[in-house]
């Protein structure tokens, strides 16, 4: 890189720094800067292309060709079982941190099995095997 190269650059830099902050006031009232932000934050339509404007049908085959190839080219991964066993015990590591979440299965587990019980009383009341 030349020294002008070098140069120009940061001076492009500077100018970038300097218009941030001291924007310009157009004339309906906004600053360039909030005119960027907004255009920033305004959410963008896009046109789907490639991959993404396939249907799903038409992406899972392409998929599967390509699964396919790399198995038979010999570089597809395949999970071992020991290497599968590490990634689902990481997986319940990562889960089991969020006590909340752990909370809500079990009080779900808890009402689930606590209901079953509660329509097997009712039934045999209703049948009359239990007597009073």
């Amino acid at each position: 890189m030349t020294m002008q190269s070098s140069y120009s650059a940061q001076e492009e830099n500077w100018q970038n720094v300097v218009a941030h902050e001291n924007p310009q006031v157009e004339n309906n009232g906004t600053t360039e800067t909030e005119r960027d932000m907004h255009r920033e934050s305004a959410p963008r339509r896009k046109s789907l292309r490639g991959f993404a404007a396939m249907d799903g049908e038409k992406q899972k085959a392409i998929a599967s060709m390509g699964g396919r190839a790399a198995h038979q080219q010999g570089v597809a991964h395949e999970f071992s079982s020991e290497e599968a066993r590490m990634a689902g015990k990481k997986g319940g590591e990562a889960v089991s941190r969020n006590r909340e979440h752990m909370a809500a299965i079990g009080k779900k587990g808890g009402e689930a099995a606590h209901g079953r019980r509660r329509q097997r009383q009712e039934a045999q009341q209703h049948s009359g095997a239990v007597q009073s």
